[in-house]
């Protein structure tokens, strides 16, 4: 393929609240941030497809959008709901959270508005956890049902019980790539009715039984590796120094975005995750999900020519 291309991050749209802090979150937002970054340089873009409140975290959201360029125009406005929040504590480097329920996006709508975007889209990152509510479920199949031409990956986040064994399997269905941790496969492998084993033998069940072009783990500091048609792919681990108040929320989804990028300018899969894994490592080496992006990190994917 050649670009530009249109990445769409489909769902949550949050803000990480910290004990000292306040910054943009949620998978979805993540994804379509750090796509723009690596896609506007190249004419592309990445888009946001969420619903926020009319409270003060929702016009600051809109302002910071407006600050760094990104679209606004698939951003909907609930008149009662509140912005998403995400509370977030660090315990010896690993974040938790706790996901305040029956917010803005638990109500996205699907019109014709959003259909506009669903059939011009190139790749659209979507989540389990962005469909808890019924409402935000049904819009999200139906984009998802509308984008016959887009690269589909499905986030899997097992963040409390906000998943099901239907979501799970819908997601799948769909999805063109799965992605998630080593720690979600059991789980994952449990709800979906597939054969006990290993890791490395769910996910090639996995793979088959829903004919997926892959699907992608991310292990932390060790780098992120898929189980492909072609076989077990490993990226390059990769690592930056830390930056003060450095942690690691959002980097799996700084991977999403550069992976999907990778693969629309036809990338192999090894430098595919290589690429996720640098970005992945430099998002982690910053405080906050969405960190600026340097000109030089930039540079450094060669996203310009495959």
């Amino acid at each position: 393929m050649s670009g530009p291309f249109t990445i769409v991050g489909l769902g949550e749209a949050v803000f990480d609240v910290f004990p000292d802090k306040e910054v943009l979150g949620g998978t979805s937002l993540n994804v379509a941030v750090q796509a723009h970054q690596l896609q506007a340089p190249l004419g592309g873009r990445g888009v946001l497809l969420s619903r926020i409140g009319l409270d003060d975290l929702g016009k600051r959201l809109q302002e910071e959008f407006s600050s760094r360029n990104l679209p606004l125009e698939f951003l909907q406005i609930d008149p009662v709901k509140p912005t998403g929040q995400v509370r977030v504590s660090i315990f010896e480097g690993a974040p938790s959270y706790e996901i305040v329920m029956d917010t803005a996006w638990d109500h996205l709508e699907f019109t014709k508005h959003e259909a506009v975007l669903a059939n011009s889209c190139d790749a659209v990152s979507f989540g389990s956890m962005s469909q808890r509510h019924p409402v935000a479920h049904q819009a999200t199949q139906s984009f998802l049902a509308e984008a016959k031409n887009a690269l589909k990956i499905f986030d899997v986040n097992l963040r409390m019980d906000l998943f099901t064994s239907q979501i799970l399997d819908e997601g799948c269905r769909v999805a063109n790539l799965v992605k998630l941790n080593d720690e979600e496969i059991g789980t994952v492998a449990s709800l979906l009715d597939l054969p006990s084993g290993d890791s490395r033998t769910c996910a090639e069940l996995m793979r088959a039984n829903y004919d997926l072009d892959a699907v992608v783990f991310t292990r932390g500091k060790l780098g992120t590796f898929a189980c492909t048609s072609e076989g077990w792919v490993e990226g390059e681990p990769a690592g930056f120094p830390l930056a003060e108040n450095a942690d690691s929320v959002g980097a799996g989804d700084a991977c999403t975005a550069a992976l999907l990028s990778a693969r629309l300018l036809g990338r192999p899969w090894h430098s595919t995750l290589d690429m996720a894994n640098r970005h992945g490592a430099f998002v982690a080496s910053q405080p906050g999900a969405t960190p600026h992006l340097s000109d030089e990190l930039w540079e450094s994917y060669k996203l310009a020519s495959p």
